[in-house]
């Protein structure tokens, strides 16, 4: 089967994606993607503290800015991922159900997506190795 896509590949696709719920998306693109909004969330967490803002009491501007841009395409690219594994998007709803629906979307999340089509989609990996960017569309 295919590669799988890289970093810079996964945020573009998060952004161009943004309201993009149909599809799917490889395990790559998701953990990039979210990896991206872990280290932005660091930085803009850090670029507030030294501006003397946010803190421990609360999220500064940057953050909180940082985290507006990226909430929606983060439950996009989740969802577009849980189509990979043939689930309805609606099974997000999980995360409201904790730990059991952590452990069950984790489970999901880290899981191979399905060889070929599904009733989602393409295989988000072609077969000459590179990432079908779908959401490009």
């Amino acid at each position: 089967m295919g590669h799988a896509m890289n970093f810079e590949e996964a945020i573009k696709s998060g952004f161009t994606g943004y309201f993009k719920f149909e599809g799917r998306a490889c395990r790559s693109e998701f953990w990039f993607w979210n990896l991206f909004v872990f280290l932005g969330i660091v930085v803009a967490a850090t670029l507030d503290g030294f501006m003397g803002v946010g803190g421990l009491d609360g999220t500064g501007p940057i953050e909180g800015f940082f985290s507006l841009a990226t909430f929606i395409p983060g439950i996009s690219v989740t969802v577009r991922r849980l189509h990979d594994v043939e689930r309805s998007g609606w099974w997000y709803w999980l995360i409201f159900v904790i730990i059991i629906g952590w452990i069950v979307l984790l489970y999901w999340l880290v899981t191979k997506g399905t060889d070929g089509a599904n009733e989602y989609g393409e295989d988000p990996l072609d077969d000459d190795g590179a990432a079908v960017a779908d959401v490009f569309e």
